[in-house]
């Protein structure tokens, strides 16, 4: 027996079985192991569920760009929106998109900061993730715009140009944000994958492979002086994308908040805003986890039941504060006194008196954002993968409802009854919606082939033969000493 072997033996005898955790690699798998199975999902022969699946995928978002080039070409006028109702499916989409992109810098950063090592195993995929879900969120602002050979006007641009961006407009904010968020969050992907890329151009057999996996490893060989600044910029770029999470989606609401528009008017749209994103963010991981474990098999023991567990809860407690945040709402409405902010609430949006032209929205809305995650009280639930897929494709309907009645509720039914206007989409915007998940579903799965989806570098630190009374290097190794 080796001397890690024995040290962690004699910790795990030395600690109470009420206070013994379940390990997070179960089997005892070795770390040789860990680099063996994630290697071959990308080295092995392609997998004929995975040409399947792209082949359904591909089409799709074909279909979405597309529809974004006939959009483009004929104007907007081929959406449904009308003058009352300028936001609708676009700026819904967006927003949607934006909120499913906070959950991978949240298990990738606070979770790290936080050294919850849980995280190891899904920080890869979700931060993966979080990036084709803002390239799918940046189509929408571009093409609402109506030319959107204009809307580079919404960058920066200084003043002596002569465009006189309004630098007070949240829209504008939106940009800084969101470009902002994009591009650390490519820098914090790209930082953690550096390790595996080098372990894939050590174990690549063909020259192409080993010359492109070796250029993108830049020049890794694993040395105490790489592993020092390595962890050094992954802890900074942790740091730096910590208030992100918390700002873009802040930024998001002000959309929102800084009109006088009834049902947009109100100062808990920045914390409510960044539940939700958080909520339907982790909801997406473990929508795309799911079935990715299952197809493959041989990650059984690196994506557990316990990470399935502690993913649900967090779905359970930011849904319980969306839950919060939609019942307080409706206490202002009541307590506010204001007749437009009552009637949008209660005449609109719950269809009381009749008058509600979208309240089946609203309770589509509440059922699955509210009702459906109460069911991760309960254990058995939480661990059971065919009821946590099924809630969180509930959450994620749910939430899209969400930003459908804060946005086209709140337009159609505003101040003057003789301006309102029924709303419905066009079949170019429903077609350009797939197109996105289109578009998602193809990057995520070439992530898959390509890339390694787990930080095999990251969930070596929490394998059995980790020495306790030894500080490894990687990422979060200052955690394990």
């Amino acid at each position: 027996m080796s001397e890690s072997t024995t040290a962690a033996a004699e910790v795990s005898l030395s600690t109470p079985p009420e206070l013994a955790r379940v390990p997070l690699v179960q089997n005892q798998r070795s770390i040789g192991w860990i680099t063996d199975k994630v290697s071959k999902i990308v080295e092995e022969r392609t997998p004929r569920w995975w040409w399947v699946a792209f082949l359904i995928c591909s089409p799709v978002a074909l279909m979405g760009l597309l529809c974004i080039g006939y959009q483009i070409s004929n104007g907007v006028g081929i959406w449904g929106e009308n003058k009352t109702v300028g936001w609708a499916w676009d700026i819904t989409n967006f927003v949607f998109w934006i909120g499913i992109g906070h959950a991978g810098t949240l298990i990738s950063a606070i979770l790290f900061l936080t050294r919850q090592k849980w995280r190891t195993s899904i920080n890869r995929a979700a931060e993966a993730m979080t990036l084709f879900a803002v390239v799918c969120a940046g189509i929408f602002p571009g093409i609402h715009v109506g030319r959107v050979w204009m809307a580079w006007f919404l960058a920066p641009v200084p003043n002596m140009q002569g465009i006189w961006p309004n630098f007070r407009s949240p829209l504008l904010w939106d940009v800084f944000a969101v470009s902002t968020y994009f591009i650390v969050s490519v820098l914090f992907w790209y930082t953690g994958l550096v390790p595996d890329l080098a372990s894939l151009r050590d174990r690549a057999k063909g020259r192409v492979a080993r010359f492109i996996y070796g250029v993108f490893a830049l020049g890794w060989r694993g040395s105490n002086r790489q592993w020092r600044h390595y962890e050094m910029a992954y802890l900074l770029l942790a740091g730096l994308s910590t208030p992100l999470v918390l700002s873009v989606h802040s930024v998001v609401s002000f959309d929102f908040a800084t009109s006088i528009l009834p049902g947009w008017h109100t100062t808990i749209f920045p914390p409510y805003f960044v539940a939700g994103a958080i909520f339907g963010g982790f909801a997406m991981v473990l929508t795309i986890m799911l079935p990715a474990r299952l197809l493959y098999p041989q990650v059984d023991d690196l994506i557990t039941r316990q990470h399935v567990d502690k993913m649900a809860k967090i779905i359970l407690l930011t849904g319980s504060i969306v839950g919060y945040a939609y019942l307080t709402e409706l206490f202002i409405a009541w307590y506010g006194a204001n007749p437009y902010e009552k009637f949008t609430f209660f005449n609109a949006r719950l269809g009381l008196e009749g008058k509600g032209w979208y309240a089946w929205s609203y309770y589509v809305m509440m059922f699955c954002n509210v009702i459906s995650p109460q069911l991760f009280w309960i254990k058995s639930m939480r661990t059971n993968y065919v009821a946590v897929f099924t809630v969180c494709m509930f959450v994620n309907v749910g939430m899209w409802f969400e930003r459908f009645v804060i946005i086209v509720t709140s337009l159609a039914q505003d101040f003057l009854p003789s301006s309102w206007r029924h709303y419905s989409p066009s079949w170019v915007e429903v077609l350009t919606f797939v197109g996105t998940f289109g578009i998602f579903l193809s990057l995520f799965l070439l992530f898959m082939r390509f890339l390694p989806m787990i930080a095999m570098s990251e969930v070596k630190i929490v394998t059995p033969e980790a020495d306790p009374h030894h500080t490894p290097h990687g990422p979060g190794a200052v955690a394990n000493h």
